[in-house]
């Protein structure tokens, strides 16, 4: 008798959607460049616009998706990718927690609507803007505004062995002092966040001596509260440090309460004069 057949694995079926977003994260993936060629050999891309192959509808085994939920079509959308995927991963900023577009929440969005469009109803918008998983169930979510291209390589080759991959939550601070990067804030008094945001992005911003803009949300047991309160000792605007601490994810409570504690310290005098201005 002969030695049995090795059984046929067939290949990972991908997917790559986008809602409503920059297309950023998406781009993470297509700059892998060669190491992208690598990927689709065991893989089968049922479903990436932004290469060529389009099918929505598509079953898929993993399936990446960049954006937040902003309509009422997304809303509906998100509800058949999930039922057609075996994982679902929020890719970056906006599917984790909102994004840019969710500072709409802060003020009047319809009457913003209204004021730049002639038939603002036509936008189909959602009350809120909304991450993933406010509506769906998400297996894996990569941090960042946008994602790496190591973040999106590593989930994927882990999820194709069944495995949802660790993720990382310390501080950015940590990720500096692994790279030996100077602190930007001890040193030079830059507004900077890394405290209180979780690492992933290599600490790219304050390796540039840029600070940190909290792209990737708030780290594990994050204080922000306490680092609002010594940003503006040090110098920066009360209203500068509530401003950056909701930019990009202004559906965290941990940062909210960050830049409601930086709102409060807004001497009486100019929180008058901003009332008055309004």
């Amino acid at each position: 008798m002969g030695s049995p057949a090795t059984p046929v694995v067939p290949p990972t079926r991908l997917s790559v959607h986008k809602f409503s977003s920059c297309d950023g994260c998406q781009l993470a993936l297509l700059n892998l460049g060669a190491g992208l060629l690598r990927l689709v050999d065991d893989l089968q891309v049922v479903h990436f616009a932004e290469l060529g192959v389009v099918d929505e509808d598509a079953e898929a085994d993993v399936a990446l998706v960049e954006g937040s939920i902003s309509t009422l079509a997304e809303v509906e959308r998100i509800a058949r990718v999930r039922a057609r995927s075996r994982y679902l991963v929020a890719m970056g900023a906006c599917a984790m927690s909102g994004g840019i577009q969710a500072l709409r929440n802060l003020a009047d969005g319809p009457a913003w609507a209204a004021a730049v469009y002639p038939d603002a109803g036509a936008l189909g918008l959602a009350p809120q803007v909304s991450p993933l998983a406010a509506h769906v169930r998400v297996d894996l979510e990569l941090a960042g505004c946008p994602v790496t291209s190591r973040q999106v390589l590593q989930a994927v080759r882990s999820l194709q062995r069944g495995v949802v991959p660790a993720v990382d939550r310390a501080a950015v601070c940590q990720e500096c002092k692994r790279r030996e990067v100077v602190c930007v804030l001890v040193t030079r008094g830059l507004p900077c966040l890394g405290p209180v945001t979780r690492t992933g992005c290599d600490a790219v911003c304050p390796a540039f001596g840029r600070d940190c803009y909290a792209c990737s949300g708030p780290a594990e047991n994050a204080a922000p509260e306490a680092l609002a309160r010594r940003l503006v000792a040090l110098g920066t605007p009360p209203e500068r440090v509530a401003a950056r601490l909701v930019a990009i994810h202004s559906r965290s409570e941990s940062f909210r309460r960050g830049a409601a504690v930086a709102r409060a310290l807004v001497p009486d005098g100019a929180r008058q004069q901003e009332e008055s201005a309004r």
